[in-house]
């Protein structure tokens, strides 16, 4: 995006303050729909010249349409330079790299710096700015040590006709690579949302704590902005993102969409005495309801042959309380997930999630409480004068 009107323009409709974004710097913002749900999330980066916004490849065309269509007659021009360059992910250990050359960790960032494309002679380095609360900004998270405040993660842009010379250069070793499963998993244990995996049609920033990074609470008017007023200062997000440490027992990772259920725990009681038994078929109809007639399996599986972790994973109902948005194999924490889940869910519930035919359990973190918006707290109603007693 050109033009000297660009900044305010993106500042005027979406949710981040940007009209004094100096050269250089690095911002997210989102753009709402009038309701006040996410329909792009935008990650900044301005040059002087040009706003960079590198997005996820499923929004350009819809993105790119809309800004377009918005112009009117403001001094800005929008094109699509996706077949120009790519956005390559990076994980500098620390703050300096990309900024210092040497031996080890630095040295591999001067490589990467070395495919890193400056159009206006200004290399395009846009850095997440999760690590903190940014100006404006406001964090639910109730945590002294926010785990974002380790998570370090840059996007630089690379022409495309050089990705083949900095794919030789990590085949050499020049520099370290990683897969994206491994990117995902510090991301997931960073709390860290993102648009293409947390984001459903009904998503508000306040669910998954993104006003933490892209909205400014103090900005002018801009689509959306009522909602994202109302819920912060008088109500509460109707849902709230978690983070689940899942048991890795039966080497099942829950996969993105898998349910996640309140533990029955009248269930459980009922299949623990038919899991201990001795393997007969038995005649109580209450033990083969608790295994479920339609478990998934071969289909000549017994009551008996379920397990303890198969318990009611057909009798959803009332029991299921959200979501798995994404999920993944962490070095340290082993395997998590990020859930969306109902506000009404206590916070202290035994969780399980329904993946691959048994049900997973869940410890569950806290994101965003119960509690998360009125900030301000109820105005209390005035009175109608007509109700007074005289």
């Amino acid at each position: 995006m050109t033009g000297v009107d660009r900044l305010s323009w993106l500042d005027s409709v979406t949710s981040q303050s940007l009209k004094n974004l100096t050269p250089g710097s690095s911002a997210e913002t989102l753009l709402l729909d009038p309701s006040g749900r996410i329909e792009h999330a935008i990650r900044v980066f301005d040059d002087g010249v040009t706003a960079w916004l590198l997005i996820d490849s499923a929004e350009t065309l819809p993105l790119y349409t809309w800004l377009d269509r918005m112009r009117f007659t403001l001094r800005v021009e929008v094109a699509d330079r996706t077949d120009e360059f790519a956005t390559v992910g990076w994980a500098p250990v620390a703050d300096s790299a990309l900024e210092s050359a040497g031996e080890g960790e630095a040295g591999a960032a001067a490589a990467v710096e070395a495919f890193v494309s400056a159009p206006n002679g200004l290399a395009v380095v846009w850095r997440d700015p999760w690590s903190a609360v940014v100006t404006g900004g406001h964090q639910y998270a109730e945590i002294d040590e926010h785990p974002g405040a380790d998570y370090s993660w840059s996007e630089v842009l690379v022409a495309r006709d050089e990705l083949p010379a900095l794919a030789a250069a990590a085949s050499r070793g020049e520099i370290e690579v990683a897969g994206t499963l491994a990117a995902e998993a510090l991301r997931i244990a960073a709390w860290r949302p993102r648009l293409a995996t947390e984001a459903d049609e009904r998503l508000i920033p306040h669910e998954v704590d993104w006003m933490r990074s892209a909205v400014h609470l103090n900005k002018g008017c801009y689509r959306g902005q009522e909602t994202v007023a109302k819920v912060h200062n008088l109500g509460h997000p109707p849902r709230r993102l978690v983070l689940l440490h899942l048991d890795g027992s039966d080497s099942v990772l829950p996969a993105p969409g898998d349910e996640v259920r309140v533990q029955d725990a009248r269930a459980d009681a009922e299949a623990t005495p038919a899991a201990a038994g001795s393997g007969s078929a038995g005649s109580d109809s209450a033990d083969s309801d608790a295994a479920g007639s339609g478990a998934v399996g071969s289909g000549s599986a017994g009551p008996n042959s379920a397990g303890p972790n198969s318990a009611g994973l057909n009798s959803a109902g009332p029991n299921s309380v959200g979501t798995i948005t994404a999920s993944a194999q962490h070095f340290e924490l082993g395997p998590i997930a990020l859930a969306i889940v109902k506000r009404s869910t206590p916070v202290d519930a035994v969780l399980v999630v329904a993946s691959e035919g048994i049900l997973v359990p869940a410890a569950q973190e806290i994101i965003v409480p119960p509690e998360a918006g009125a900030a301000v707290g109820r105005i209390p109603r005035l009175p109608r004068l007509s109700a007074q007693r005289r």
